[in-house]
């Protein structure tokens, strides 16, 4: 197995997931907070489960945080101090909303990240949290090294809900979500039958066609020989499906079979999901940790020397000047080049829903703006425009990020979305079901860009009046090369 980071996620995946966490992590609130206090209430009865084995969870840090709200259970309900990671900063920047909601006393410090270049220093942190997030990584055992890296002698890494790979499936297509089946699929799901035929993991496609590259090679004993690499104990908990009697038959036959009366092989048989807390190697040295100096456990993403703050509150690296302002809450600490990248900001080449000035770059076939936190967008009616111009040289290539609502696949029709560029064709999508997609296509040179997008069918939501086929979230370009 490679160990190069630079194998683990290429930047195309890293883009669509700053893009993805923006928009999903709380663009529907209601439904957004509502999954987080159920995860909240699976992921709480995991790390109970295994209380006695992790021990002092101070200092802590959840990789793939998205909007922090496992690292607020476990400031609050655990008493832990620490920090929440992620790739996305908006997804964490959510987490004051979660704070009033559920009227929580304690946070986390939160930190734009990579997961396989960790700011913090060697050997820095007692417990290490990640929740649906290897699977993400092509390279998984790169996240190993770099969490075995920043945990301290007898730290503990806890993993959960990653998926295993199952031997009974046809592997014939990824499904979306539940709420985003056809009738039929839904009807597969509900009797147990849709996981002997999907590729890998239900939910994948959505994910998968936004971008964002899943990792789902995994079997049980694969899981555990990455493990044994690299760490010196383990306990497991596995989750094996039973969405209906397709699947309760034969999982309660697998464990009839095991001799142990186990679920591993029905684990092998029907795939599911695994939690792993692994403890490094080395004699815990539990000494006390304190929030009011979050800054000494860090490192510059770009350097790797120590971060010190000001008084305006900022992170900065003394050695090379790399500077990281409280935004929101949320410390930016991405590499310097990852970060001018992912996170443009108000450039002639990004627009942006979310920005105050995006509209200044938009053209005929709008509608109002609508949404909330990173899930603004407008409606566009058949055809709406908006110019762009290139900022960085070299080829250019476009992306789009839109949403097709259900109720343009009333008819029986796929929803097409055609897209030009200053008068000329560059490339035609078919979206054969609801929920959010991906345009990407290369331009030809030229010093300024006329994007036209033209979607159908055509609907309408009476009693208003206005046309609509597919909503827009952001528009941008970027160099063809960087992939």
């Amino acid at each position: 197995m490679p160990t190069s980071p630079h194998d683990a996620q290429t930047f195309s995946v890293k883009r669509a997931e700053v893009e993805f966490h923006n928009f999903a992590s709380l663009g529907e609130p209601d439904r957004a907070i509502e999954a987080y206090a159920q995860e909240n209430i699976r992921r709480g009865a995991v790390i109970r489960n295994h209380l006695k084995f992790i021990g002092n969870m101070s200092p802590f840090l959840e990789i793939g945080a998205n909007a922090g709200h496992t690292s607020y259970l476990l400031s609050n309900d655990f008493g832990a101090d620490g920090y929440a990671l992620d790739i996305s900063s908006d997804a964490l920047r959510y987490g004051i909303t979660l704070m009033d909601r559920w009227g929580l006393a304690r946070a986390p410090v939160r930190l734009a990240g990579d997961a396989v270049n960790l700011p913090f220093k060697d050997g820095s942190l007692r417990f290490v949290l990640a929740f649906q997030t290897l699977s993400q990584f092509m390279n998984m055992e790169s996240v190993f090294l770099e969490v075995k890296r920043v945990l301290a002698p007898g730290g503990i890494f806890l993993f959960a809900e990653e998926p295993l790979l199952r031997l009974l499936s046809l592997r014939l297509y990824r499904t979306p979500y539940y709420h985003l089946m056809k009738p039929w699929e839904k009807k597969l799901y509900d009797w147990g039958l849709l996981g002997y035929l999907a590729r890998d993991v239900i939910g994948a496609h959505q994910e998968e066609s936004f971008g964002i590259r899943q990792n789902h090679s995994m079997y049980l004993a694969d899981w555990h020989q990455l493990i044994s690499k690299h760490f010196v104990d383990q306990e497991y908990e596995m989750f094996v499906p039973e969405r209906g009697w397709g699947e309760r038959i034969v999982k309660n036959l697998a464990i009839r079979l095991d001799p142990h009366r186990s679920e591993w092989r029905a684990a092998r048989l029907l795939g599911g999901t695994l939690a792993a807390v692994c403890k490094k190697a080395g004699s815990a040295d539990d000494k006390p940790f304190s929030l009011d100096r979050y800054e000494a456990l860090l490192r510059c993403p770009d350097c790797k020397s120590a971060m010190s703050r000001d008084d305006s509150d900022s992170l900065h690296c003394n050695a090379c000047g790399y500077l990281a302002a409280n935004e929101g809450g949320v410390y930016n600490l991405l590499r310097s080049d990852d970060r001018a990248e992912l996170y443009p900001g108000d450039r002639d080449d990004v627009i942006d829903f979310c920005l105050p000035r995006h509209e200044e770059k938009l053209l005929d076939g709008w509608h109002e703006l609508e949404g909330v936190y990173g899930g603004k967008y407008r409606w566009m009616g058949a055809s709406a425009a908006a110019r762009l111009k290139p900022v960085k040289p070299g080829p250019q290539r476009l992306r789009i990020r839109g949403n097709a609502h259900e109720i343009a696949f009333a008819k029986g029709e796929p929803v097409t979305v055609t897209v030009s560029a200053n008068g000329g064709e560059v490339g035609r999508s078919v979206l054969d079901r609801a929920g959010m997609f991906i345009f990407e296509a290369d331009l030809p040179p030229a010093g300024e860009y006329e994007i036209r997008i033209s979607a159908s069918p055509v609907w309408q939501a009476p009693p208003d009046d206005r046309l609509f086929t597919v909503n827009i979230g952001m528009i941008r370009l970027f160099p063809a090369d960087m992939i």
